[in-house]
């Protein structure tokens, strides 16, 4: 019996994280040409067979999200086409999450409408990191595998904050509530939660609400996307109007959208911690901004992906 083969192929969107992996797990990346015509379509050839391979897709749908998008459908395409044994599409950020739900009338839902269009370009298994909500994997009718982050900002806290007594763990808002229960009973921290009151409208927001005895701590908020940055530098600043003496944030995604690295330099936040899903030229250049490497914890979960092991195991699923 032929032995099977895993290999790695990756697009353009995070090319430092592709490689991050491909050193973790020991195996070069697929020799593969994914550019652009001269009329801006996507061209995309495999330059070595790939024939009953497991292939690892590795493309996180970042900014430009809709070239990232079809960078990574027409890769899976050429991959069915080229006779592949499996396509897992690597996803470590995942876009269009924030469109998981009609909120108001007459809008899609694109997260539902991106995981169709995943099925049906022929991959066959999803492996993302901490989705907008855990929901997201309803929209697939294929295995996903949404890896929580809370267990790595955890352990970077413990390394790096000898000294906890005087910390909590404060969620920004109150969908983030379990994110942040998760990271307080890892550390033994207090949890804190803060509630958006809005205007007759529902457009402006009137108060922030603080749930929690913040004064004279040092908080550590935790979301899942820093975009624009406001909604960090809101909570930040309600923090520090209730007395907590310094506030840091933990963010899974760095998208940093516009003005947000401005914006958040002059807000009342020391620090912000993402890990390095998103890759972004500019935030990784700033001092106050701060990576945590995410590639290990991607290849050791590739890994027992391909040889059919548990992967919760390794890390807690939502």
């Amino acid at each position: 019996m032929i032995g099977r083969e895993l290999k790695l192929l990756a697009g353009n969107a995070n090319r430092p994280l592709a490689e991050e992996v491909s050193a973790a797990l020991g195996i070069e990346l697929c020799q593969a040409t994914v550019g652009r015509f001269s009329d801006g379509e996507v061209r995309v050839k495999i330059d070595e067979t790939v024939r009953g391979a497991d292939v690892f897709v590795i493309q996180p749908t970042c900014p430009p999200v809709n070239d990232n998008l079809m960078e990574l459908l027409i890769m899976v395409d050429a991959l069915r086409r080229a006779s592949v044994r499996q396509v897992v599409a690597v996803i470590p950020y995942y876009g269009y999450a924030r469109q998981d739900r009609k909120h108001i009338g007459r809008v899609p839902i694109s997260a539902r409408l991106v995981a169709n269009l995943l099925e049906t370009a022929g991959v066959d298994r999803v492996l993302t990191m901490e989705l907008h909500v855990g929901q997201i994997q309803g929209f697939f009718n294929i295995p996903v595998d949404n890896l929580r982050t809370d267990p790595i900002f955890a352990d970077y806290i413990r390394d790096t904050k000898p000294d906890l007594s005087d910390m909590i763990v404060v969620s920004p808002d109150v969908g983030g509530v379990g994110r942040a229960r998760r990271l307080a009973e890892q550390l033994r921290l207090p949890l804190a939660v803060l509630e958006k009151r809005r205007n007759a409208d529902g457009l402006g927001i009137k108060e922030i609400r603080v749930i929690g005895e913040v004064r004279g701590k040092r908080a550590i908020l935790i979301d899942d996307i820093v975009s624009t940055g406001g909604t960090l530098v809101r909570a930040a600043q309600a923090l520090v109007d209730h007395g907590t003496v310094e506030v840091c944030a933990c963010c899974t995604h760095g998208v940093f959208a516009g003005d947000a690295i401005q914006t958040l330099k002059n807000s009342p936040l020391k620090k912000v911690i993402v890990t390095n899903t998103i890759s972004h030229v500019q935030a990784e250049k700033e001092e106050f901004i701060e990576y945590i490497p995410v590639g290990e914890h991607l290849a050791k979960t590739i890994r027992r992906i391909f040889e059919n092991k548990s992967v919760s195991h390794l890390f807690p699923l939502h």
